[in-house]
């Protein structure tokens, strides 16, 4: 096993200790959020016939100097009026189908009417088909809408239901159980003593798997006690996965690992190549993914959006999983980087990226200012001021 594991074999390690969910079929409405399992296949077209775009009048192309009879109105909703005859048009309504023989639409501000003589007051149409949506424009029945695992955002969900969906098929959510160790801490909002400390990260790491999983289950300040934590375990196997914040180092009171291989869990690689964040700890404890992260905020925050995060997703069925990359314009230089792949908070804005002068772990101020994490890959070379550099947006 590697002292030190690079990350991107890391995260290959940890998707491959877990699988896909299962998929279960939910109503649109509560679909927000989830990754779909299949492809959408449109089960209609869209639009299902030629439409209005416009306010106006439908006319046929070869009419288009006017002055035409009105026979009617087509408003949206509604079946068509009757066939136009040359010379004739119909008043006609954003998203009401055109009429058989219309195939253009003027729109009203360019016409005067008087009675039932329509006459144009603009130049003619340049063009057949202005102003129509056509038959089948935006998508034909049988066509791929969304691929396997996208995202269903709140576009993405429109799109389903247009194409004819008011149920999807879409990956189960995992269940997690987060569980934060040690014995200095206390419960958020009560007094605190000098040797104590707010259970934070358990807070924090459920915000952030917030929307991602079934069921987030915290079981949070375990005291450092081998059997209390062997029990807490034990009672999280029924989870699919299993996080702990804190005790996954190597010291007197660092019980999570040794608890672990006591319950029989085989782990599979511990130590990263990245910093914050190196003593992050993977195996499995049955069919239950284990995932233990170090105990400082910023650490445990790096560690939670490059192997947590990416863990649930795919388990959920996202065709994406890992972080997105972006990149923008350091506005300092930056020295070479070691064997360690570094996350340094910073705020990214018009001028470019910053860090953050201290990038020590422990301060959650400097974390919760940060709108980005600026990625400085293991072995990289110094960057001069305005150089493209990579972040994972928070």
């Amino acid at each position: 096993m590697s002292e030190l594991l690079p990350l991107a074999d890391a995260q290959r390690r940890l998707i491959a200790l877990a699988a896909r969910l299962p998929a279960e079929s939910i109503p649109v409405h509560y679909a927000l959020g989830r990754y779909i399992a299949g492809d959408l296949i449109a089960k209609r077209e869209q639009p299902a016939a030629d439409m209005s775009a416009m306010d106006g009048y439908a006319i046929r192309f070869v009419d288009r100097n006017g002055p035409w009879t009105l026979i009617g109105a087509c408003p949206a909703g509604s079946p068509p009026c009757r066939a136009l005859q040359p010379g004739e048009t119909a008043r006609i309504f954003t998203g009401a189908l055109l009429p058989e023989g219309a195939d253009t639409v003027v729109m009203q501000e360019n016409v005067a009417a008087d009675g039932d003589i329509i006459r144009l007051t603009a130049e003619p149409s340049s063009e057949k088909g202005r102003h129509v949506r056509h038959k089948g424009g935006d998508f034909t029945q049988g066509s791929v809408g969304l691929p396997a695992g996208s995202l269903l955002n709140p576009a993405a969900l429109g799109e389903a239901v247009i194409a004819g969906y008011g149920e999807l098929s879409v990956g189960k959510q995992p269940r997690v159980a987060v569980v934060s160790t040690g014995d200095e801490l206390v419960t958020p909002g009560s007094d605190t003593l000098a040797h104590q400390i707010p259970a934070s990260n358990d807070v924090m790491l459920s915000a952030m798997l917030s929307g991602l999983t079934a069921e987030t289950r915290s079981l949070s300040r375990i005291p450092d006690d081998m059997g209390m934590l062997c029990q807490t375990l034990e009672s999280a196997k029924d989870c699919d996965i299993i996080v702990t914040i804190g005790g996954a180092s190597v010291g007197d009171y660092d019980l999570v690992g040794p608890a672990f291989r006591k319950l029989g869990a085989k782990i599979d690689f511990y130590k990263v190549a990245m910093k914050p964040g190196k003593p992050v700890m993977a195996g499995k404890l049955g069919s239950t993914v284990i995932l233990a992260l170090p105990g400082n905020p910023a650490s445990a925050f790096v560690a939670a959006t490059l192997f947590l995060l990416p863990l649930v997703r795919f388990m959920t069925g996202a065709a994406r999983y890992l972080p997105d990359y972006q990149s923008a314009a350091t506005t300092e230089a930056l020295p070479a980087v070691g064997p360690r792949a570094q996350f340094l908070r910073a705020k990214v804005g018009q001028a470019g990226i910053s860090p953050f002068n201290s990038q020590d772990s422990a301060k959650l101020s400097v974390l919760a200012a940060a709108n980005a994490l600026l990625c400085r890959p293991a072995h990289a070379d110094a960057a001069d001021r305005g150089e493209m550099v990579p972040f994972i947006p928070l």
